[in-house]
């Protein structure tokens, strides 16, 4: 049988209903002002909710948050609305393919603008053949030490048998989980700076080193299990299997470039009815098995606005998705 269509996708900050709203509903409130692509994804990267809980014992003090926008920064983002040359130019000529890169260099560029940063992306060798790891960002913290900042951008869909479970939360790729990411950062990569490789070439001593980790997680129906260290407001949306798409409203839809999987969408485009999706998803899946990240959206006179997302999966993701797996990649 279908799985039910669930209902509003993300809770988002405290200052929203959850029964009502949606996340996006309200970042297209606070940011619908905002036309240029690249200055919606960096204001969702500072205004999203966090997905770690910043209190959560489990991560004993050591993820980072960003804070609210204070209004210096809003006002920051309209005028880069208004003149993106700056941060085009930090991007270059051709902005990464890689949605984590991407995610990156927009981090890094907030951060060189508010004059924290102190270097960004700093390879670590033991020797000429031997990488150690690499710092995302190191900030200034006081005069006399610095701060590791480990960067992540994540997308996790509930696919295994433990719903409570970290490990439960599978990439779409299969390739790895949000347990075996975060046992990734806080087990080694955080400790990069007590290294000697590292204290040989840092200009200060590491004296702070903490996570800030972004992104948007999916169920597989309306409702979703509390799990210990994620935030409860956190950006949420469903997923199903291809030969699911009948329970989907009969609405409009997109299908969203990876490079627009960070802020909703709000963009002129060209829609698909639920059928002309079945079609186009049918064709992806008859020659790959990657998920495909779809939005349904309201048509506000040409211009597209999110209502909600997802992924939808072919039909063997579910299975294979309950499988052990080891990490794979050091991305």
């Amino acid at each position: 049988m279908p799985r039910r269509w669930p209902g509003p996708t993300c809770a988002g900050r405290a200052r929203l209903n959850p029964a009502a709203d949606s996340y996006q509903a309200g970042f297209h409130r606070r940011w619908g002002h905002l036309e240029q692509d690249h200055v919606r994804a960096l204001a969702w990267l500072l205004d999203s909710p966090d997905l770690l809980d910043v209190d959560a014992a489990a991560w004993a003090g050591r993820v980072a948050t960003l804070g609210a926008v204070t209004p210096a920064v809003a006002d920051w983002l309209a005028g880069l609305d208004g003149d993106p040359s700056v941060l085009q130019a930090a991007l270059g000529d051709k902005p990464p393919t890689r949605l984590g890169l991407y995610a990156e260099k927009l981090m890094a560029f907030y951060f060189a603008a508010q004059g924290r940063l102190v270097r960004h992306g700093l390879q670590i060798r033991a020797n000429r053949n031997d990488t150690v790891g690499e710092f995302d960002f190191l900030l200034g913290h006081g005069p006399d030490a610095l701060e590791h900042i480990e960067f992540a951008t994540k997308f996790y869909l509930q696919g295994g048998a433990t719903a409570s479970d970290l490990d439960a939360l599978v990439g779409p790729n299969l390739a790895d989980t949000l347990g075996l990411k975060m046992r990734k950062i806080f087990g080694r990569q955080l400790t990069l700076g007590q290294h000697p490789a590292a204290q040989a070439l840092l200009p200060r001593p590491v004296t702070v080193a903490r996570a800030l980790v972004k992104g948007w997680l999916f169920y597989p129906a309306g409702s979703w299990p509390a799990m210990q260290g994620i935030t409860r407001g956190h950006c949420r949306g469903f997923w199903c299997t291809v030969d699911e798409l009948a329970s989907l409203p009969d609405a409009a839809y997109v299908i969203l470039p990876k490079l627009q999987w960070l802020a909703p969408l709000r963009a002129a485009g060209r829609t698909l009815t639920r059928a002309e999706l079945a079609a186009e998803l049918a064709q992806h899946f008859a020659t790959s098995s990657t998920p495909t990240l779809i939005a349904r959206v309201h048509d506000l006179d040409g211009t597209l606005e999110e209502a909600e997302r997802g992924f939808i999966v072919p039909t063997t993701w579910p299975a294979q998705a309950t499988q052990p797996r080891t990490y794979t990649t050091l991305n």
